[in-house]
């Protein structure tokens, strides 16, 4: 447990979690909008579709009505919890029943290579809740074992996350008519522009040191 605390501390995973958490949040963010807001998850309906059909099982869900929204609503808290940073492990406790569920549905019908992107955001929280297995100790009775303190515990990272779920947010329940790859570009755009501050800050200290050395 020690060696792993130990990896803790090393900056560039501190930073592969903290993004982690922002792709998988905001892939369910994005994806519980539609839900949500009543409307199918694909434009064509699968009333006539064949039974053991992906069409077939979402037209099912969609018709549910309310199970169809309490569905967007899990997901939409889930991927905001995570997207936090501050209470990341909650919504990564959240999100593990969520995709495991997923998951055997892709694999479950002919979903083709979906099931290989569900695959990974599984693994992906399973990882986050072993980084947090720390924390996580109590639930077999065994004491928590106090961590340094993480850069997810930063404002910057907050307010990052704040934005990225604000945009996603935003655009998926204004636009129907989305496009994907214009909604990635946005989130990759304010996750550079996070790193560029986090840079930024890191340097200061050491160019204010080289300051004081030189004089």
């Amino acid at each position: 447990m020690l060696r792993v605390l130990a990896w803790k501390q090393k900056w560039w995973l501190q930073l592969a979690v903290i993004y982690t958490r922002y792709l998988i949040g905001g892939a369910f963010v994005f994806a519980s909008l539609v839900k949500l807001k009543g409307e199918r998850f694909t434009q064509v309906p699968g009333a006539g579709s064949p039974f053991h059909s992906p069409e077939h099982f979402f037209e099912t869900l969609y018709q549910s009505g309310l199970y169809w929204q309490f569905l967007g609503l899990a997901q939409l808290v889930a991927g905001l919890l995570l997207m936090t940073q501050r209470y990341a492990l909650l919504g990564a406790l959240l999100f593990l029943p969520i995709i495991a569920n997923v998951y055997v549905i892709t694999i479950s019908y002919d979903f083709g290579y979906t099931s290989v992107i569900t695959g990974a955001m599984l693994l992906a929280t399973v990882g986050l809740l072993a980084w947090d297995w720390n924390r996580l100790r109590v639930v077999l009775n065994q004491p928590a074992l106090p961590a340094p303190t993480a850069l997810s515990e930063s404002r910057l990272w907050e307010l990052i996350g704040l934005v990225l779920f604000l945009f996603t947010a935003g655009y998926r329940a204004f636009i129907d008519a989305y496009n994907v790859l214009l909604w990635f570009g946005g989130c990759i755009g304010v996750g550079a522009v996070g790193l560029a501050i986090f840079w930024w800050g890191q340097r200061r200290p050491s160019q204010a040191a080289t300051a004081e050395i030189a004089d």
